[in-house]
């Protein structure tokens, strides 16, 4: 099993984690429905689906910035002062006879706003049993929460499961609640719910791995402890960036920004960075989960920042 090293979480971000976890209670019904995009990168046939939204508190988006700061940020991601809401976009990949999913989204383990992907797979004539392989940049419940139906069993049955090797030492720890913060005790709950359901069909990848020739494991820790990207082969290489960018919007323009949900902010940070530059030097196209639908698009330099442009 891996050896941690302590967590750099301090009170300010417990409380973030807190006052997020408590916002799952409070959204509205789902506000936002969005058609497939699809578009074909090399051997792999891509489809963005939407798994709704989550609203998140100006705390939880913003814990560096004032409130002067944070209006016109939050403004512009169609917000208030109180937060605003951010999307969650998931890949359907076809490559060959495999169907693979990246994440499974909320299902109904999170807010009311999210957990639509299910539907909108049908919609596009996409039973669950078709689906293959799903790969989990990490076990967040907004990300891993569809994993299992009310009933405990896998939405998903036929499909075979990838998640980092680090994330799943982390969040299986039997220790769990002694040795982490109570801040982080629910989320454990819901990820080894998800992760513990598919135990005897995941793989725990490495950086480097291949799921599928051409798709390639990246590490880009500190959203979670083994939080995992993928790298897609093609023209101007793909990067499936999941929680390792939350928003093009915020932090873009202030990639030197905390996020409140990370749990190693600091290392969290820094790889957003390695991230970012690597993408705006080799021009690499992008996917984020939680960027405005469809998220796809590329990072260019804007001074000591970046601007996103859609594409």
């Amino acid at each position: 099993m891996t050896n941690f090293p302590p967590l750099s979480i301090n009170r300010r971000e417990l409380l973030s984690l807190s006052a997020g976890a408590a916002l799952a209670s409070l959204a509205g019904p789902p506000a936002f429905a969005a058609k497939p995009h699809r578009f074909v990168h090399g051997d792999f046939d891509i489809s963005v689906l939407s798994d709704g939204f989550l609203t998140l508190s100006a705390d939880i988006l913003l814990p560096d910035a004032s409130p002067e700061v944070r209006a016109p940020i939050l403004a512009s991601m169609g917000g208030d002062l109180s937060g605003a809401q951010v999307r969650a976009n998931v890949p359907l990949i076809r490559h060959g006879n495999d169907l693979v999913l990246i994440d499974t989204g909320a299902g109904g383990n999170f807010q009311a706003s999210a957990g639509r992907l299910a539907d909108n797979l049908k919609e596009i004539g996409i039973e669950p049993t078709s689906i293959t392989k799903i790969v989990f940049t990490h076990a967040h419940p907004d990300h891993s929460g569809a994993t299992t139906l009310a009933d405990g069993h896998l939405l998903y049955p036929n499909a075979q499961y990838y998640v980092g090797e680090a994330e799943w030492d982390f969040w299986t720890d039997k220790n769990f609640e002694t040795r982490r913060p109570a801040a982080l005790h629910e989320f454990a709950k819901g990820a080894q719910r998800d992760l513990l359901a598919v135990e005897d069909r995941i793989t725990r990848v490495r950086h480097g791995d291949e799921i599928l020739p051409g798709m390639s494991v990246i590490n880009t820790p500190g959203h979670t402890p083994g939080h995992i990207s993928l790298e897609l082969a093609g023209r101007d290489n793909l990067v499936i960036t999941g929680d390792a960018c939350t928003s093009e919007v915020i932090f873009f323009q202030h990639p030197e920004w905390h996020f409140g949900f990370d749990t190693d902010a600091d290392l969290a940070l820094k790889n957003r960075r390695t991230l970012l530059d690597r993408a705006a030097h080799e021009k690499l196209k992008l996917l984020g989960y939680h960027w405005s639908y469809p998220g796809v698009g590329y990072a260019e330099r804007a001074g000591g920042a970046y601007r996103f442009v859609a594409g």
